[in-house]
Parts: structure tokens; C-alpha cells; sequence
């Protein structure tokens, strides 16, 4: 901006001197020249009109210089401006994108740390050998809408083979505002599954038997799920006898009854499940198992 406006001060001042130079000419003319002619007056007076045109002329395009320069600051302001709002914008897209960043939903193996936080619990502290070793595992990442429909993150341990389902599965759910109570390892309930299930707790990994039975459970594969347990109980009868799992669901077992979080083949949570190839515990003949869901192949 300093640099044109000095070149135009210096521009006008060069112009100025030479309409002295040509006026002082012009005067010594008509005194050394006692009967000039019109026609050389004239002469002069067409150059020095030429020469005002000519001044005009920069002027305009001085003017020019200024009002397209002074355009070119504005339009880079407004360049400026919009690049200032479009950042903006790019980093509230960002803050949101955190909470529904597809980086929050993932699996990896074991690391160390998680592999301390589940040996002794969920993972025996044993010599004697195990079905499954940390190698087969992995941990996953989710996020979930509790019951309050505040955001939650959620972790689960599974069977490395299901991980990138149980990833694309619970980033539907959450899409779709699917409520969820709690995602927590079961070692947060020292892997006491009736404990974890009566605080409807939603857990995969957790090396035991079958409830009732020698035979492991396919949560010791890490290939079983139960979601919103405590609405959706374990019920087996035998001998007459009705058992209710866990122990606080017996409002809940009476699938005849419609109340929130109740799992059936019109939820959400079972038609996903199904379409990644799970097979649900309510269509068990002996027992129904409403919270569960398995892929063992």
C-alpha cells in the first residue's frame, strides 16, 4: 500500500515540474518573440491540453490502481473471513465428530494393561490350562446412549472373531439412539456374572461354566453377549420350578407384558444382531435366554 501511493506522489511532482518547465517556456516564448504566430500558440496550447489529458488520464489510473487494490484487499478480507469461518465450522465439526468419531468405535488385541485388569477375574489366575488365551481376544471400544440419553463410553472383551461385528453392530445402535444402561467389563463386578446382570450390566468375556452345569459357557470364548440383562432375564424351568436369572428380573420375565428395554424379534437389537449372523437365547426351546446372543461358527 506505502509502495503505489509513494510511486503516484512521485509520478504527480515529475508531471507537475514538467507543466512549470512547459509554462516557463511558453512565457519566454511570447517575450523573446514580439509577433508570434496563432498558429504556434495554438500548437502549445493543443500539447499542453494534451498534456492535461495526459495528467488526467494518469489520474483515472491512479484511481483505477487505488480502487483495484483497495478491491483486492477487501476481496482477501473476505477471503480471509470466510477461511476464519470455515475453520471454525471444520472445528466444531470436529468437537461433535469426537463424540460420534468412527475412532470410538474399534477393537484391538490385549494390551498389558487390560490383560492385568482381567487375569484373576474374568480371566483365571491358573496353571491349569484355558480354553482360550489372550491372543484370541480382543478389547473393544464403543460409545452407547444410557438410560438418561446422556453419551457413554463402553468397553467389552471378546473373541477376536466377532470383534468387528460387536464394532459395527453397537455403532448402529448408537446411531439409532439405542439405550443401554451400562457397557462395562464384568471384572468392574469381580466377574460375579449375577451381580453384573442385576445392575444391568452389558458384558461379552467372562470364563465360567453354564449356569447350573460343568460345560463352559460361550462367554468363556468370548462369542456371547448379554445386553440390558436385568430386562431381559435368563428363565429356565425344571421340575416344575421356574428360575429367574438374575434374581431381581421377575417383573421382566413375562415376555406376554410390554415395558421398556424388552428385547424381541421386533427390536432393533435383534435384528442386528441376527443380520451379523448371531443366534438369539429367546428362541432357546429348553430356556429362554433374552439377553444373549452367540456366534460360535
Amino acid at each position: 500500500m506505502k509502495s503505489i501511493r509513494f510511486w503516484l506522489l512521485l509520478l504527480s511532482c515529475t508531471i507537475l515540474i514538467i507543466m512549470l518547465f512547459l509554462s516557463g517556456t511558453d512565457s519566454h516564448r511570447q517575450t523573446a518573440a514580439d509577433n508570434g504566430t496563432m498558429t504556434e500558440r495554438r500548437v502549445e496550447i493543443q500539447g499542453t491540453e494534451a498534456l492535461a489529458a495526459e495528467i488526467q488520464g494518469t489520474e483515472a489510473l491512479a484511481a483505477e490502481i487505488l480502487g483495484t487494490e483497495g478491491g483486492m484487499m477487501e476481496t482477501a478480507g473476505m477471503e480471509s473471513e470466510s477461511e476464519n469461518m470455515q475453520s471454525c465450522e471444520t472445528q466444531d465439526t470436529e468437537t461433535e465428530g469426537v463424540w460420534k468419531s468412527e475412532d470410538m468405535f474399534y477393537y484391538t488385541a490385549l494390551t498389558e494393561d487390560i490383560r492385568r485388569r482381567i487375569t484373576g477375574k474374568s480371566y483365571p489366575d491358573t496353571e491349569e490350562p484355558i480354553q482360550i488365551s489372550y491372543d484370541e481376544l480382543a478389547y473393544v471400544h464403543v460409545l452407547y446412549y444410557d438410560f438418561d440419553a446422556q453419551v457413554q463410553e463402553g468397553e467389552l472383551i471378546c473373541s477376536q472373531a466377532i470383534a468387528q461385528d460387536l464394532v459395527e453392530i453397537f455403532s448402529d445402535l448408537y446411531d439409532s439412539r439405542y439405550p443401554i444402561e451400562k457397557i462395562r467389563l464384568i471384572d468392574e463386578y469381580d466377574a460375579d456374572d449375577e451381580a453384573s446382570m442385576a445392575d444391568n450390566n452389558t458384558s461379552c468375556f467372562n470364563y465360567r461354566t453354564v449356569s447350573g452345569k460343568t460345560k463352559l459357557s460361550n462367554h468363556s470364548y468370548g462369542r456371547a453377549i448379554d445386553i440390558n440383562p436385568l430386562y431381559n432375564p435368563y428363565v429356565r424351568t425344571e421340575n416344575g420350578e421356574t428360575r429367574i436369572s438374575p434374581d431381581n428380573a421377575e417383573p421382566y420375565a413375562d415376555r406376554g407384558v410390554e415395558f421398556p428395554h424388552k428385547i424381541d424379534k421386533n427390536d432393533l437389537c435383534y435384528k442386528l444382531f441376527i443380520q451379523h449372523g448371531f443366534r438369539w437365547g429367546g428362541s432357546w426351546n429348553s430356556s429362554k435366554d433374552y439377553q444373549h446372543f452367540e456366534k460360535t461358527e
